[in-house]
């Protein structure tokens, strides 16, 4: 699930302000803590190879985050691909790889337990 900044509610706007709501946007519910991440990537890089041997070969992990700059395409078990560019935020559901089109920056919430497995195996998948 993506929205770009623009098609997210605005529900409340004053001098200096605009507050910009998008309800039931994913659910983190017994998930427990959470990890920031802050990701560079290069137009190219695909985590298919590196997402091999888990579950599906896929990201099982769900993660809620915005694009800075570039855009990245999301992949799904069914096949179902998902685009997202500078300035839209998304939701990344458990079941997905990415590919980047476009050198992108990009800020994401994950729970960190899972996120760390995963990371840890793309460590060791680039050592191999």
């Amino acid at each position: 699930m993506l929205v770009a900044k623009d098609r997210v509610e605005v529900r409340m706007e004053i001098p200096g302000a605009v507050i910009r709501q998008r309800m039931d946007f994913g659910d983190a519910s017994g998930y427990g803590r959470i990890s920031a991440e802050y990701f560079t990537l290069a137009a190219g890089v695909d985590t298919t190879p590196l997402f091999q041997g888990l579950e599906g070969d896929l990201c099982q992990c769900p993660h809620w985050g915005f694009v800075l700059r570039g855009r990245l395409t999301t992949t799904d078990a069914d096949g179902r691909q998902e685009t997202a560019s500078a300035n839209d935020l998304f939701y990344w559901p458990p079941g997905h790889n990415v590919k980047v089109d476009a050198d992108a920056e990009i800020i994401m919430f994950s729970p960190q337990h899972e996120h760390r497995h995963v990371i840890d195996h793309m460590i060791e998948k680039t050592k191999a």
